[in-house]
């Protein structure tokens, strides 16, 4: 019996229920799977990582393995699923560290914003809170007309009306609050 053939028949009897089966195929297999996981990362750790995934995921979707079919690339289409998934969340791991090194280092001064912040809730809370609401989530949040109709569940069409109206009223209160500050300006 070829090499091939062999591991296929181990697999199918791994399929049945024949752990020993099992753990020849991990002993015949591991080896090229752990080369083929070593070659892109050079990191002996990272690559038993990817292997034992790799085997628990096998171990996982055995019974997809048609027998009479080639098992080498069913399992290494496996291995490379593996691969890529380690790729992908190596990077946003190191991205995350990034980010949270640079927010650390950064670390801006914040007092000016929180004031802002503070001083946009005064201004909107005369407002109702359907008109807020739609204000919120168009420029502090920068959703589009049509996300704010959907979170909000309205029409494109109510949206803009609700804006125009919370608009009109903002502009009323800076007025009256211009006037005032002028006022209080003049007198002594």
């Amino acid at each position: 019996m070829d090499m091939e053939g062999e591991l296929e028949a181990l697999m199918t009897r791994y399929q049945a229920g024949d752990f020993a089966a099992a753990r020849a195929l991990i002993e015949r297999l591991s080896p090229r799977l752990h080369s083929f996981f070593g070659a892109q990362t050079g990191k002996r750790a990272d690559a038993d990582d990817m292997l034992q995934d790799a085997w628990l995921r096998i171990h996982r979707v055995r019974r997809t393995y048609r027998a009479g079919r080639p098992l080498l690339p069913w399992v290494y289409a496996i291995a490379r699923r593996v691969r890529v998934d380690h790729y992908r969340i190596a990077v946003r791991t190191a991205t995350r560290e990034q980010q949270f090194e640079e927010m650390n280092a950064a670390a801006p001064d914040t007092t000016c914003e929180v004031q802002r912040v503070e001083e946009l809730a005064e201004l909107l809370a005369p407002l109702p809170a359907s008109q807020r609401e739609v204000l919120e989530l168009l420029k502090v949040a920068g959703m589009s007309l049509e996300e704010v109709a959907q979170a909000t569940s309205s029409s494109v069409g109510s949206v803009k009306q609700k804006v125009h109206r919370a608009y009109e009223r903002l502009r009323r209160t800076v007025g009256l609050m211009e006037s005032n500050r002028r006022h209080s300006e003049v007198e002594p």
